[in-house]
């Protein structure tokens, strides 16, 4: 998630200002820029999904427009010579939380009125905008203020409030916001579901706007971090310079092949992520689980998060002892063989929630140590020069394939429901559909073991 333009300059900025090493220590500000970076993206990717669902919108238009909101994240790799040019990357931390803030109230604010659709989008698209901005201004920062032994110090610690904002995104907002739909009056009388949600946005724009008046208090200014206009030739140089990366990307040995593999690994999953909360939300009288806001936000957001992690962790482990060749087809199965866990869901529709929640968790689980062998290969693909500008690539070419396959996800979902309405309805056909989705998965694994 680093800035393209930083990817053969590592060197430049490996040993941080000694003077801010006192000032500024590393955890008053490495945490909550990280919480920071990933609480918006849950927002945009997670939570709208869950919003969207309790205001009424079908399956097909969630997945739809959802899906779009990637956009910027494949994208963002375009505009990253701008973050490196213009003013410094503490500028664009601040200037992008603030914006982020902005947005978050923004959708607030249209939540309780007539046009709430088209005007939350609007501010989630440029949420989105400001999200991937600030990864790269914040990659680039952590570059610049820490010293290269800290920069390794301080990866666990990033990591670990970057999974934390995923748990207060994805649990406890929903968790608050399902709490708040269960009141039957407040005091704007407004409907409780939109009165929940408004004010689950109100408080989470508050947090960004202290988070940005925070960081504009407390990060560092390494002497690193300016714009490099004069330095760097300007910005036609730094756009031949992109383009030179981007030729030598496609010129890498196995680069179909290569790229196959970032768009089939997660297909089944691009899919399955738009529909399970939709479908853990819908009543059993249309084939889903019944769960209330609260009880998806519990069971997704927290204990999955958690064995999501954990099966992360587990499949760093493995892949240091057993290797990447010897790990990468066990992982695959691993990814995708859990999904048979929403086909039991939907044909068996069970209703002791400590089944479901031990499902969710053995789901998460294998997606977060299957996900571990992807994360591997990319690093191992993009070996070589310019190697964080090809990461970079990568990660794009990694957005769109949980975007393109994710918005027609709704769409498909519904059309089995009409197909199959009189005999196994359209959840039980759609998680079929996915275990069948898996097999390009597995083809194309195998084929990129053999030229390990």
């Amino acid at each position: 998630m680093t800035s393209l333009l930083h990817s053969e300059t590592k060197s430049r900025f490996s040993a941080a200002d000694p003077a801010i090493a006192g000032k500024h220590r590393p955890w008053s500000w490495v945490p909550t820029l990280y919480f920071a970076e990933g609480l918006p993206y849950v927002m945009v990717m997670s939570l709208s999904v869950i919003l969207f669902k309790n205001f009424g919108m079908s399956n097909g238009d969630i997945a739809f427009y959802t899906s779009w909101l990637y956009l910027p994240w494949t994208l963002k790799f375009l505009w990253s010579p701008v973050v490196d040019l213009v003013r410094t990357k503490r500028w664009w931390i601040v200037t992008m939380q603030l914006l982020v803030a902005v947005c978050l109230g923004g959708v607030a604010l249209s939540l309780p009125g007539p046009h709430w659709l088209a005007w939350s989008l609007v501010f989630f698209w440029i949420m989105a905008f400001g999200s991937a901005t600030h990864d790269i201004a914040a990659d680039g920062f952590y570059m610049h203020a820490l010293t290269e032994d800290r920069q390794q110090w301080f990866i666990g610690i990033r990591n670990t409030f970057y999974r934390l904002a995923m748990i207060c995104g994805q649990g406890l907002l929903v968790m608050l916001a399902g709490h708040l739909e269960k009141r039957t009056s407040n005091f704007l009388g407004m409907d409780p579901i939109r009165f929940a949600w408004t004010l689950t946005f109100i408080l989470t724009a508050a947090v960004f706007l202290v988070l940005g008046l925070y960081h504009a208090l407390q990060l560092p200014h390494p002497r690193s971090d300016q714009a490099r206009q004069t330095a760097s030739g300007g910005l036609v140089s730094q756009l031949g310079n992109i383009g030179q990366t981007f030729g030598s990307f496609f010129r890498k040995p196995h680069i179909v092949l290569a790229i196959a593999f970032m768009l089939l690994y997660r297909f089944s999953e691009a899919q399955l992520v738009k529909l399970t909360s939709p479908f853990l939300l819908d009543t059993r009288e249309v084939g889903g689980l019944g769960l209330d806001t609260a009880q998806v936000g519990f069971a997704y957001g927290t204990i999955g998060v958690v064995a999501l992690v954990a099966g992360g962790i587990l499949g760093g482990w493995v892949i240091a002892r057993r290797g990447l060749k010897r790990s990468l087809m066990p992982m695959a199965l691993a990814l995708c063989l859990p999904n048979l866990v929403y086909v039991w869901f939907a044909f068996a529709q069970p209703a002791n929630r400590l089944a479901i929640y031990a499902g969710i968790a053995l789901e998460q689980l294998g997606y977060g140590y299957g996900f571990t062998a992807y994360t591997a290969y990319l690093l191992h693909f993009c070996r070589g020069p310019f190697q964080t500008a090809h990461y970079a690539f990568c990660t794009a070419i990694m957005a769109l394939g949980m975007m393109v396959p994710g918005m027609f996800a709704g769409r498909l979902q519904e059309w089995f429901a009409r197909l199959f309405a009189d005999t196994m309805g359209g959840y039980p056909a759609f998680f079929l559909w996915i275990m069948l989705c898996t097999l390009p998965c597995f083809a194309v694994v195998e084929l990129v073991r053999r030229r390990l």
